[in-house]
């Protein structure tokens, strides 16, 4: 396009008037934006129609976001990252453990008992996603946003108070961190999208699942099975998310409408994000207690015994990232440090 302006900058004022009208017109951009969640799934509805919708109008129109929904471009959400490399997608949301070990460093937020706060994790996160990831394991895409749920819990077909309740049952696990706690605890590990968890609860293919409370009505957990685990304290575990772009549909847009997508994506929209994902626990777990469903709240003490059988996780973790180049206990002291770091600029950051 540069070069047309060049050459047609030189022709009768008609033609440039009317080139450039035309060039005004083909600044106009549609992006896809793929997920795999349904359209009514509160991340879809509370954040990435918000985030859509947000920059549709601080384009003054000129950027138009389709959003698809429930894998409708087609494919499987474990390969929603190399859609948007590939622009099969322009815009992809998934979760990043849906490729094992692609991007480890992310791991540092999925280790157990690690998290406290959504916000701060997320605020974490993507300080660490500059520092780390940013010209490394996501050196091939334009990331827009980084963040964690809100607590991670079991929501089983019979009542899970300590580990060796679960002996035995087949839990689906949505990271291969997750995975590895669910061994460790005694159950047998069923690694699968979110998306195809109902109708494995349903047909018994499962006995119970380990996701945050915000996604269980969609997905009517509550409905399929009677019993929610929750813990006090720290975390279970918190799975990572992003929200990411194809960098070559991203270094076309011209220089303004980069910047209205800069200006809605990066470190305040990461907090926006896992904020009001964590915020969306509590009207879903009231749905299950309307239903009078049982609910086991492990106290911060009964965790003990939980945190003797998932601790070691830490140390296999740092010795898989030493084999990959990484110092991974520094990369926890440093997501401690930035999560505690966090709280004093909580007020600021939530605001945003």
């Amino acid at each position: 396009m540069t070069t047309r302006r060049n050459i047609l900058g030189f022709a009768g004022a008609a033609l440039a008037a009317s080139f450039m009208s035309t060039a005004a017109f083909a600044q106009d951009v549609t992006l896809k934006l793929h997920q795999f969640l349904p359209a009514q799934a509160n991340v879809p509805k509370l954040i990435l129609d918000v985030w859509a919708d947000n920059v549709e109008k601080d384009s003054g129109g000129r950027i138009k976001v389709d959003r698809f929904p429930s894998m409708q471009l087609g494919g499987r959400p474990p390969e929603l990252m190399d859609q948007a490399m590939d622009g099969i997608a322009d815009v992809v949301w998934t979760v990043v453990g849906y490729t094992p070990g692609r991007f480890p460093t992310t791991e540092v937020f999925e280790l157990p008992f690690m998290v406290s706060d959504a916000r701060a994790a997320s605020y974490a996160y993507w300080k660490m996603f500059e520092t780390h990831m940013k010209s490394g394991e996501f050196a091939d895409v334009q990331i827009l946003g980084t963040w964690v749920h809100g607590p991670g819990m079991f929501h089983t077909n019979k009542p899970v108070a300590v580990p060796g309740d679960l002996e035995g049952m087949k839990i689906r696990g949505g990271s291969r961190l997750v995975n590895d706690l669910l061994t460790r605890v005694g159950a047998e590990p069923i690694g699968m999208p979110v998306p195809a968890v109902p109708e494995a609860l349903s047909k018994g293919v499962l006995d119970g699942t380990t996701i945050p409370w915000e996604v269980t009505a969609a997905l009517k957990v509550p409905e399929l099975v009677g019993n929610h685990t929750e813990f006090d304290g720290n975390a279970l575990y918190t799975l990572t998310f992003v929200l990411a772009m194809n960098i070559d549909r991203y270094e076309s847009l011209p220089d303004d409408l980069k910047k209205v997508i800069d200006d809605n994506s990066g470190l305040a929209f990461s907090i926006f994000a896992g904020g009001t994902q964590a915020d969306s626990d509590g009207p879903a777990r009231k749905l299950a207690v309307d239903r009078g469903n049982n609910i086991v709240t492990v106290t911060e003490e009964q965790t003990k015994e939980w945190d003797a059988l998932v601790n070691p996780i830490y140390a296999t973790w740092i010795e898989d990232m030493k084999g990959r180049g990484k110092d991974g206990q520094a990369l926890i002291d440093e997501a401690r440090a930035l999560m505690s770091e966090y709280s004093s600029d909580m007020d600021t950051y939530a605001a945003k």
